[in-house]
């Protein structure tokens, strides 16, 4: 089949089968607490789970083309369910996250509007590019400077599941960069990736912290020692 039929009835079976899952109560209730312009369907992650699977057992993805073409197309969707679906089909399909995508989620980061939507591309599609392939890491540098507040939560977020195999220098001078802004989810970031590279080496956080105590934000420095606690010879 042509790839552009193909992706056209791929895309007509999720839509409708979304369509037939609506919850227009729900959706009022999940727009408000994204605090989102963009209209919702209301159909929970579960039900849209469930959709995703029939999906699979009835459409196979043939070659990189088509994913990158199902995933534009969702994206471009009315509904934020149909975005969701697109980062559904972006990371199942794992044979097709090489690095010839990371200019597609880079794309897709760019026309993100919220945290749902930025932070599932950070850290699960971009975040093990960057992991796999440290050449991508120039792409986290030039994030960090983006006008773009997404783009440069980014740049943290990238980090996060890299445990032992975090690039500390990078992920400091990325925090340095960026810990001046006042900006909420740049703050949130800094102190969830923090946090998360707690759980390997709480030294080397409760340092880190303690030698940027006044340039850090509270929530910041909060968030970072949410479970390591504060270090016995630093009063925070």
């Amino acid at each position: 089949m042509e790839t552009t039929a193909a992706i056209a009835n791929m895309v007509e079976f999720l839509r409708e089968e979304l369509g037939a899952a609506a919850r227009p109560a729900k959706a009022v209730q999940m727009q408000a607490y994204l605090k989102s312009s963009q209209p919702m369907l209301g159909v929970m992650k579960p039900a849209r789970a469930k959709i995703f699977r029939q999906f699979c057992a009835i459409y196979p993805l043939e070659n990189f083309q088509q994913y990158q073409a199902l995933i534009r197309e969702l994206w471009a969707g009315n509904y934020r369910e149909e975005l969701h679906m697109a980062l559904d089909v972006a990371l199942h399909f794992r044979e097709f996250r090489s690095d010839v995508a990371m200019p597609l989620y880079e794309e897709l980061l760019r026309s993100a509007s919220n945290w749902d939507l930025v932070d599932v591309i950070a850290v699960h599609l971009v975040g093990r590019l960057v992991r796999d392939n440290r050449s991508h890491e120039a792409l986290l540098l030039s994030w960090r400077d983006d006008p773009n507040f997404w783009l440069r939560r980014a740049s943290l977020l990238a980090h996060l599941k890299h445990k032992e195999q975090t690039n500390l220098p990078l992920l400091a001078a990325t925090i340095e960069c960026l810990m001046h802004e006042k900006e909420f989810f740049i703050r949130k970031a800094i102190g969830w990736v923090l946090r998360e590279y707690g759980r390997i080496d709480r030294e080397w956080v409760w340092n880190f912290v303690a030698q940027r105590r006044e340039a850090l934000s509270g929530l910041s420095r909060r968030e970072a020692l949410k479970h390591i606690g504060e270090p016995p010879e630093h009063n925070f």
